[in-house]
């Protein structure tokens, strides 16, 4: 079984594209949609049920904005309790700049072995097809301090779209209690480093992010996010 677990916040001038997206992608296994809403007052939650409702879905969410990190929280724990060790979990965007082209690669790349595989547009062959400079700077040099700080081998560290083994999130679940504390966009470090920290086996696939396919702004305040990487790394380097 494959769950796609989907964040969203906002996102009904997108959620059309997407479906024509994830249904266009043919996969051999069978799979379950999950769409974790965070507060959408724009009709999100009911457009995705009227656009999958012939197809395996589940929407959650009780209407209120918790941030990135608890959406993605409550569908993790959502897929555990309805899922086996041997399932695989498709986090993407639903702002359709996943690139869905290369999904058969990275779950190719699980099937050998491999319980976390990220797309990156910092790998080599990855890239930004329209990114501001000073966005691509605080993404780098974010980038850079982690990997340098934490010893962190991957180029990507907050990329939401990746492929996990459901057995590693077990494991994270298991030594931390829990999968996500951090309610940003910051989750996606936290939960790589927790994977690290399982000895989960990680590669990187390139990925060149379209942005132009976006309809809207990207949800995430650059700003914002930078002070939540300080904050964590104050948190994490902190003496306990």
């Amino acid at each position: 079984m494959i769950f796609f677990l989907i964040p969203v916040f906002n996102e009904s001038a997108n959620l059309k594209n997407l479906y024509g997206e994830l249904t266009a992608w043919q996969g051999k296994n069978e799979i379950h949609y999950v769409f974790s809403d965070d507060g959408s007052k724009d009709g999100s939650r009911e457009l995705a049920a009227k656009l999958f409702e012939k197809k395996s879905f589940t929407v959650l969410g009780d209407g209120v904005n918790r941030g990135p990190g608890a959406a993605f929280n409550a569908g993790f724990e959502w897929i555990l309790k309805n899922s086996k060790p041997e399932d695989t979990i498709v986090t993407i965007e639903a702002d359709c700049t996943s690139d869905l082209g290369i999904l058969d690669v990275m779950l190719n790349l699980q099937t050998m072995g491999f319980d976390l595989v990220l797309a990156s547009v910092y790998a080599q062959g990855g890239g930004f097809e329209k990114t501001s400079l000073f966005r691509k700077f605080i993404s780098a040099a974010a980038n850079f301090m982690f990997r340098f700080l934490f010893n962190v081998k991957v180029l990507t560290l907050s990329s939401f779209y990746r492929v996990y083994q459901v057995s590693l999130l077990q494991r994270i679940q298991s030594k931390f209690n829990g999968i996500i504390t951090e309610s940003g966009f910051i989750c996606m470090l936290e939960v790589l480093i927790r994977s690290i920290h399982c000895d989960a086996r990680i590669i990187e696939v390139p990925m060149q992010l379209h942005s132009s396919k976006r309809v809207g702004q990207s949800n995430m305040k650059v700003m914002k996010t930078t002070m939540q990487y300080f904050k964590y790394l104050l948190k994490a380097k902190s003496p306990k």
